[in-house]
């Protein structure tokens, strides 16, 4: 499945069961707004995460943009612990990374997930387009899903299982997590916690 596919199963998940929610994203990015945010971050986009935010640019309006926290994004989405950035908070936490500077952070990792303090969240990485995760005081995981529509199915498959009356699971697993039974290969659809 392509990004576009894997974050139209996301989407229309999301105006099915919450529909005010799906209501107050915002729409796409411009080519222009991301061709000045790779100048000014000295990367290439990846081509899904180009593709992603000229679908959904998930910035949050100026005004409700708060400077006391490391990230601000729509709460509760994709789960309750983190939100999807815009290439505004894109950018402005690809600058500001508490892992940089210490060699725990690359410059070609653009983070597209976060919590409001940064602590953990989700990357891409813009040299192979594999999806990564940071924890801050854990090891950083390279390679959590090979693909931001792959990752993308996964938030789709976990919003089904929550539109089915299935709340066990709050967070999206990952490809490589180990699941019960002691495996750890190939995409986390069945397992719920």
């Amino acid at each position: 499945m392509s990004v576009v596919e894997s974050w139209s199963r996301v989407m229309n998940l999301l105006r099915e069961h919450a529909p005010a929610d799906h209501a107050d994203l915002p729409g796409p990015a411009t080519e222009r707004m991301l061709a000045a945010a790779e100048e000014r971050m000295g990367v290439s986009l990846p081509q899904d995460l180009r593709v992603w935010l000229l679908q959904n640019n998930l910035d949050l309006p100026e005004d409700d943009v708060d400077d006391d926290v490391a990230c601000c994004g729509y709460a509760g989405f994709p789960d309750e612990g983190s939100f999807f950035l815009g290439i505004r908070a894109m950018e402005r936490l690809h600058a500001n990374h508490p892992l940089s500077g210490g060699g725990d952070w690359r410059e070609e990792w653009i983070p597209f997930l976060s919590d409001q303090d940064a602590w953990t969240g989700k990357f891409i990485d813009a040299t192979d387009g594999r999806i990564g995760r940071w924890f801050v005081g854990s090891p950083t995981i390279i390679g959590e899903y090979a693909s931001l529509a792959h990752y993308f199915d996964s938030v789709a498959d976990m919003l089904t299982r929550i539109g089915a009356g299935d709340r066990r699971e709050t967070e999206v697993p990952s490809e490589t997590e180990e699941r019960p039974g002691g495996t750890s290969h190939g995409p986390v659809t069945e397992w719920v916690r």
